[in-house]
Formats: structure tokens, sequence, C-alpha cells
């Protein structure tokens, strides 16, 4: 759908469907509460419960256990692990191997978000008003990405900051040098967090594109997940751990990822296309 002799953009359109989509997610709680519980079990709960585990049984730390990550680590990491096993495993823990759990937040709220924003139109049978509205498809498209991907990158952003903060204050008396910020992090934060929200949102629409309920674009969403995880035993193995280069190198890749995924999506939302399954 075009408007005859209007080859710009109705931003002012664009920011009104944006500011009706989050005004929508924050009146839903199936939307909210995974918004709020999941940060807050992976970037709180999760890294205090480690750093208490290690405090608590600092006498049976047995290195032989991440013998495999630490060999894949930087020599001067590998030094302090090796003189205070203790801290050297709750910095090895920290930084590295529970640093992947910045991307599920940012990940997840794009995918959760997304979903609602299109499958949910569909089972609150709004879907036709909307597709009624004076947009371009690509304008429509703009507004549901943009309702989506800034939350996520909001709430990925302060994860991170509330991540390093429970970081530090978690082992106060214990590691000596300061663990954050640094390159790795900031890099998962700035850089790689916003580029897989993107994906996350490319793949959620497609999906939600062909789906009818909210319920089953989360689950076929869910696979977004997955490298993630994967990441996250690849360091626990030792076949690869994180550094700046390899954030920044992998971030370029997703983002390469993410914009073959968007158009994509721009067509499956495509009123033609929704309309067939209103």
């Amino acid at each position: 759908m075009t408007r005859p002799g209007d080859h710009g953009w109705s931003w002012r359109g664009i920011a009104a469907v944006t500011r009706r989509d989050l005004r929508v997610v924050r009146g839903s709680k199936p939307v909210i509460i995974p918004m709020i519980l999941v940060p807050a079990i992976l970037l709180v709960v999760l890294p205090a419960a480690m750093v208490l585990t290690v405090r608590l049984g600092a006498d049976a730390i047995d290195l032989g256990d991440i013998d495999a990550m630490v060999g894949a680590l930087s020599p001067e990491v590998a030094a302090r692990v090796a003189a205070d096993p203790t801290a050297g495993i709750i910095e090895v823990a920290l930084v590295y191997l529970l640093s992947p759990l910045l991307l599920i937040v940012p990940l997840m709220t794009a995918s959760v978000i997304a979903a609602d924003a299109i499958a949910g139109e569909r089972e609150r049978q709004t879907l036709e008003g909307l597709l009624l509205t004076p947009l371009t498809d690509r304008e429509l498209f703009t507004a549901k990405l943009l309702s989506a991907w800034l939350p996520a990158v909001a709430v990925g952003v302060v994860g991170g900051v509330v991540y390093a903060a429970v970081a530090e204050l978690t082992t106060i008396g214990l590691v000596e040098h300061r663990l954050f910020p640094n390159l790795v992090w900031a890099g998962l934060v700035l850089w790689v967090g916003p580029a897989i929200a993107a994906v996350s949102l490319g793949i959620t629409v497609l999906v939600s594109a062909r789906v009818r309920t909210v319920q089953e674009a989360f689950q076929l969403a869910g696979i977004v997940v997955l490298p993630v995880i994967a990441l996250i035993v690849s360091q626990a193995a030792g076949v690869l751990v994180l550094s700046p280069v390899l954030v920044l190198a992998g971030g370029a890749v997703i983002w390469v990822v993410a914009a073959l995924l968007l158009p994509a999506g721009a067509r499956a939302v495509s009123r033609t296309r929704l309309g067939e399954r209103l």
C-alpha cells in the first residue's frame, strides 16, 4: 500500500503505531512478567548464587574442572587463576562463562514483544484495524520493528549494568581487581546484544506472521536461544573463549544475518499476507 505522490516516510505515523504497541506491552502481563523474571534470574540470581557457591566451597575447588577453559584463556588470566584458584574461578565464570547470558535478555525481550505485536494483534482481533492505517507496508513494519527492538536494546543495556553491579558487589573482598567494565562485556552489551535482538526480531516476525496465537509464536521462535547455549557450552569445553576480537567479529556476522532476515520479515507482514490470515 502506497500513498500517491508521497515518496517520504510518515515518521509521525510510525511513532504513533510504536507508542500504541508499547502501551499494549506495558499492559500485558504475559509480556511484562517474562521481561522482568528472566533478566532477574539470569543476571542477578544466577551470578550471585555462583559466587556464593564458590565462596562456601573454596576448600574443595578443583581446577581440573575448568582446565580446558583455563587453557584457552590469555596467559595473564591463566596466571591469576593459578595464583588464586577461588578468585580465578569466579573471574572466569563471571567474565567469560556466564557473560553470554547477557545476550539472552535482549533476544528474549525482542522475541516476546514481536510475537505479541503481530500474533497478539490477531488474538485481540485488532489486526484488521491496524491494516487499515494510512501507513505503507514498510512503515508499518518499521513501527513494529522499533516497538520491539528499542525495548530489547534498553532492557539489554540495563541488564548488562545490573549484571556488572552484582558481580562487583558479590566479589568484594574476594577478587582484588575490578572485573567490570571490560571490553568483552561492553561488546556483548552494546554491539552483539542489539544485533542478536534484530535477528530474533527477524525470525519472530517470520514465525508470527504464519501462526495464529502468541503461544505458537513463542514456541517456534525459541530456537534463537540455541546458539547462545552452544556458546556457553563451547566455552566450558575450551573450544573457544570470548575475546574482544571474537565479540567484534561475531557481532558483525550477526548484523549481516539480521540484514538478511529483516527484509524477509518485512515481506511477511505485508497487508496481503496478513490479511489472508485474519
